[in-house]
């Protein structure tokens, strides 16, 4: 902060105070120093308005809470730069907390750190603090429950872009993933988008034109197979989805679909090393892992 605001700060402050201490001694009445029944000449629907003190409980109150403000701002910052008597601030705080925090839990990472993924989700001490750390930091797209949202994948199934081993998991949470859905409205007419939107709902289920899922295969064969699989069952190296299921990550109606192959999709997981850092990462892929496990 440069010294202009900071001296701008310093003089509302003060002044502010030392006005509420002004406007106390301005208006103080004390008992006895006015005549019996004086009144202020404020006079309404024949009810006048008498100048009694105020309550001596409501003074010394006000009084406390001014003493306590002057005391806080020379103890604590406040005052523009300064930084107070004590020199607290919240960041020498946080670090204090932290390192409090690393001599309580430090241990227990590195223990759990050397124990493999598939043995640590069965435990379940570890899966808790998995859990802890994963709705602190994870719920933003994937929901508390871990059950994701558009375009972010539930975490509770077997279904799994990038794959359900320990391995995988741990990677795409401390390494990130970026998966790429290409547009092909440039590619492909109103006709070949629409037969092929008819083939990928015939692969997942849904009652669709067969004479146009027909055609669509086709299509699909020349322009998606690369990616999807001649069989439309994915392909985790390149986080491409199975698409012969029911588990949609955008939506599996028509026209979502028609939507996906048109413009494309961009999904973007953020790596967590620098966030979590490799023993935190450990105990949330474990707690992950447990989820599409469970015994």
């Amino acid at each position: 902060m440069s010294e202009f605001w900071s001296w701008w700060i310093i003089l509302i402050t003060v002044v502010n105070v030392l006005g509420c201490w002004a406007l106390l001694y301005w208006t103080r009445r004390v008992k006895g120093s006015v005549g019996e029944n004086e009144t202020t000449g404020h006079v309404y629907d024949g009810i006048e308005e008498y100048n009694n003190p105020l309550p001596k409980w409501w003074l010394n109150m006000f009084n406390i809470c001014l003493v306590f403000s002057v005391a806080y701002l020379i103890l604590y910052p406040g005052l523009g730069n300064f930084a107070g008597v004590l020199g607290w601030s919240q960041t020498n705080q946080h670090t204090e907390e932290v390192t409090e925090a690393k001599k309580t839990y430090a241990p227990l990472f590195e223990k759990y750190a050397l124990i493999p993924l598939q043995q640590l989700s069965k435990m379940k001490q570890a899966t808790e603090m998995g859990k802890r750390i994963f709705v602190n930091t994870c719920f933003g797209c994937h929901g508390s429950d871990a059950r994701g949202n558009p375009g972010y994948p539930d975490l509770t199934d077997n279904d799994w872009l990038y794959g359900g081993s320990p391995t995988n998991i741990e990677s795409s949470i401390i390494n990130g993933r970026n998966g790429v859905m290409p547009a092909f409205e440039a590619a492909l007419n109103a006709e070949q988008l629409d037969n092929v939107v008819q083939y990928v709902g015939q692969l997942s289920g849904n009652k669709v034109d067969i004479a146009k899922a027909t055609d669509g295969k086709m299509v699909f064969e020349q322009h998606c197979f690369a990616c999807h699989g001649n069989d439309g069952k994915g392909n985790i190296a390149l986080g491409a989805p199975n698409l012969t299921d029911s588990n949609w990550l955008y939506g599996g109606s028509s026209t979502i679909i028609a939507k996906t192959i048109r413009e494309g999709r961009m999904g973007a997981m953020p790596a967590h090393l620098d966030i979590l850092g490799k023993e935190r990462a450990h105990l949330v892929a474990a707690y992950v892992y447990s989820l599409s496990n469970r015994q």
